[in-house]
């Protein structure tokens, strides 16, 4: 294996100031690790960006909620390492908890606003805020010229660049586009709670998207688009659906009656002990381009 992987911010650093020296650019891809395909490809694809690609390694704590998953979500390095390895990353950034929250640690980085009192932001009281406070430190530790984040996790995405800009954070914040499994379910490290059956029936997120991505597009009424889609998503076997919404893809803001502008439509649904997420761009017909 050729990977190198580090696991204190001194080693970091040290890394990428020889980097700096040699005039290299810097990308970044923040990861829970428990990594995939969709994980590979932003690695794949910040290197349109950058002349050497870290991978960042970490279960941060402060973005799961007491009844969450923090316990169980799944910590699989040597696996990650090699496919890391096998795509050509140049450094893994595997810090403890203890590195990253050493003892007498009492900062919180907040994010307050219309882009995170909504869709997840609503669901998972305090999840953006843990977002933002280990972003903000991922930034800072590792200084990269760009970093990555896929529009799977569109709103978080949002908040991302939000605070960057908000706090003049010299980074360039890329999303890429969503990965997907051959039938349509988007790729995510929480699918792997999934059982065979559940398997078969989560690919109806996407459709149930699609259908009304196609029928938003050309102007039809949102309400019985909404009402028939969570129709379907419980019918499948999902339960609780968290949300099922158009909105504003620049603002957030609610889209209610009908889509006149760039937007998008965000669903969040629990089959079994997976907590799935999804959206679709939606762009309406009289949009030219």
């Amino acid at each position: 294996m050729t990977l190198k992987t580090v696991h204190s911010v001194a080693e970091l650093r040290a890394v990428i100031a020889q980097w700096r020296a040699e005039g290299l650019r810097v990308g970044l891809v923040p990861t829970m690790g428990a990594l995939h395909a969709g994980h590979i490809s932003l690695t794949e694809h910040i290197r349109n960006h950058a002349d050497r690609v870290v991978v960042s390694i970490f279960v941060n704590p402060t973005q799961f909620g007491p009844n969450e998953d923090f316990g169980a979500y799944p910590r699989t390095l040597p696996d990650d390492q090699k496919m890391l390895d096998a795509a050509g990353v140049d450094l893994c950034f595997a810090p403890s908890v203890e590195e990253m929250y050493p003892e007498g640690f009492a900062t919180r980085v907040s994010v307050d606003g219309s882009l995170t009192n909504v869709l997840c932001g609503a669901a998972r009281p305090g999840h953006f805020d843990g977002v933002a406070q280990i972003v903000t430190k991922l930034l800072l530790q590792a200084l990269p010229d760009c970093a990555i984040f896929g529009q799977k996790d569109y709103q978080q995405l949002m908040v991302i660049r939000r605070f960057s800009t908000d706090l003049n954070i010299p980074v360039e914040i890329i999303g890429a586009p969503i990965l997907r499994e051959e039938d349509g379910l988007a790729m995510s490290s929480r699918n792997r709670y999934l059982t065979l059956a559940e398997r078969v029936v989560a690919p109806t997120l996407n459709r149930v998207l699609a259908d009304i991505t196609r029928a938003a597009a050309t102007g039809q009424d949102i309400a019985p688009l909404l009402t028939k889609g969570r129709e379907d998503i419980l019918r499948a076997g999902f339960s609780p659906i968290d949300y099922l919404e158009i909105r504003d893809a620049n603002t957030l803001e609610l889209v209610t009656e009908r889509v006149t502008g760039p937007s998008r439509v965000f669903v969040a649904a629990h089959l079994g002990k997976a907590r799935l997420i999804d959206n679709h761009a939606i762009k309406p017909a009289n949009i030219a381009g």
